[in-house]
């Protein structure tokens, strides 16, 4: 063997070892957490151990006790991953401006069919431009506004329609909310609702679902090994997602094209989507280059649409649960709908919402206690930063442990007790607390949180009104969630029992 041929072979050998140790090795004054594995960094142990503990968000606090730190430093495939699990951490995340990237990975591009659009996967110029145009356009056909309230409520009264139907059969929640909620978001975007029995919105709300519990925060293997998209599409998760974005892209488009068909000066406005196409078309006849396009609309409405489903029916589903298996809070509840529509003719409306402090308070006890988006995020670091003292890489990936701030025993005394009651002072009266904070805060705030809050309200109010709630013993709930990007609850069933 010649000397050359030894010296390539040992140069390759010695270039291996050292990106072999370079992988394990953790930045300079990185936060604490388990070491990195040879390339992979903490991939495999993080699925694994998740898995045993029932959840992402329960090994983060795992190992938060482990490392006797609220601050983890992880390393997913070729990523540098930050976890931040007590509320100043959180805070400063939610309000500093070195924390509004977000990650630019294979997972959130292929969310957005490959592309990097939308709002909620964007960050920068793009993402300020259309957050800002999308939020003027839905305020200004009524979201968060009283327009709103009369889709939410008419849309409470037809799902009240529907329960009365039931006959007090036994039946799962879960498999009748999701459709009322986006009506109401799909009224706002296109201008009218969708048959309950839409076999396309069947699907899509199936494909959402199985979304839900197929990934995580991180975004699963497709995130850190990409490549295995190839060897095992459906383990990865990777058809579902493609399934999805071909469902979603022709349910869009087909609204989309209906509107472009149809737009008018007249009714340029009287949407989200005509007027976003009546954006576009102004702008590329002014602008070189416009980031408005079909792409960024539909974009837009998944984002919208992700927002707007899965947990606001998921919440309602919880508090259902909840009222079955604690009658003493469904009775007041009642109590208090009732006593004010008699003896203060006060009906429970949204315009009437701050007559209902127990009400309230009992949602936002829902919201605290499942936590259904237990890790929010992610993040990215725009630029080389601080965090607790230690030093965080620019692009790493922020992760928000929810869940650890609504569960802190050091704030809330007595966490993993179900207690509305919490939430209210010594008049009976709303009580604010800044550790909760469901739909986050900051620039990046929640989407969806104005027509979340109202059609939990709205939902609520108008069943417990009309019918009394109970369990059926063949099917009890759990208030252990299913793990995934969001908790889901497990199938259960209740009777809706008319009142008399």
């Amino acid at each position: 063997m010649s000397g050359v041929l030894i010296f390539l072979i040992a140069t390759v050998v010695g270039y291996a070892i050292y990106l072999l140790l370079k992988s394990m090795r953790r930045p300079t004054n990185y936060p604490p957490g388990p070491d990195f594995m040879p390339w992979i960094g903490n991939t495999i142990e993080l699925r694994k151990e998740a898995r045993a503990c029932g959840g992402q968000h329960l090994l983060f606090e795992k190992w938060s006790k482990k490392y006797n730190s609220n601050i983890l430093g992880l390393k997913l495939g070729s990523d540098y991953v930050v976890v931040a699990l007590s509320y100043p951490l959180v805070h400063e995340i939610h309000t500093s401006e070195v924390y509004d990237g977000r990650p630019d990975n294979f997972f959130l591009r292929l969310r957005t069919m490959g592309t990097r659009k939308g709002i909620t996967c964007t960050d920068g110029q793009l993402w300020q431009e259309h957050r800002n145009f999308a939020m003027r356009q839905m305020r200004h056909v009524g979201y968060g506004r009283t327009e709103m309230e009369q889709y939410i409520e008419k849309e409470a009264e037809t799902l009240r329609c529907y329960i009365d139907a039931l006959y007090g059969e036994p039946v799962w929640p879960g498999t009748f909310l999701a459709p009322s909620v986006l009506n109401v978001l799909w009224t706002l975007t296109a201008g009218k609702g969708i048959d309950r029995d839409d076999k396309r919105l069947q699907k899509l709300l199936q494909l959402l679902g199985r979304r839900a519990k197929a990934f995580d925060m991180c975004g699963g293997v497709l995130t850190q090994i990409p490549w295995l998209r190839y060897v095992a599409p459906n383990w990865t998760g990777y058809n579902l997602i493609r399934q999805m974005n071909h469902e979603m892209y022709a349910f869009f488009m087909d609204a989309i094209k209906e509107h472009r068909t149809n737009i008018t000066a007249a009714n340029c406005d009287s949407d989200l989507i005509y007027a976003y196409l009546h954006e576009m078309n102004q702008r590329s006849a002014e602008v070189e280059n416009s980031t408005f396009s079909e792409i960024q609309l539909t974009m837009t409405i998944l984002d919208f649409f992700i927002a707007g489903s899965q947990t606001t029916s998921n919440t309602t589903d919880l508090a259902l649960m909840m009222l079955s298996l604690q009658p003493e809070v469904q009775a007041r509840v009642y109590e208090e709908i009732t006593l004010n529509s008699t003896k203060h003719k006060i009906e429970a409306n949204l315009c009437n919402r701050e007559h209902f402090p127990y009400t309230n308070a009992f949602i936002m006890e829902v919201q605290r206690y499942f936590s259904i988006t237990p890790v929010t995020g992610p993040r990215r670091a725009l630029w080389n930063t601080t965090l607790a003292g230690y030093c965080i890489p620019k692009n790493t990936t922020i992760l928000i442990g929810l869940h650890s701030v609504h569960m802190d025993k050091a704030h809330w005394g007595d966490p993993e007790c179900f207690r509305p009651g919490r939430f209210l002072d010594t008049e009976g009266q709303i009580l604010r607390n800044e550790y909760f904070m469901p739909f986050g805060q900051g620039r990046r705030r929640c989407l969806g949180d104005a027509l979340a809050r109202a059609c939990l309200f709205s939902f609520l109010t108008t069943i417990v009104h009309h019918f009394r709630i109970e369990s059926d013993e063949a099917a009890m709930p759990s208030t252990r969630l299913q793990p995934g990007i969001t908790l889901t609850p497990k199938p259960y069933k209740v009777r809706f029992i008319r009142r008399t």
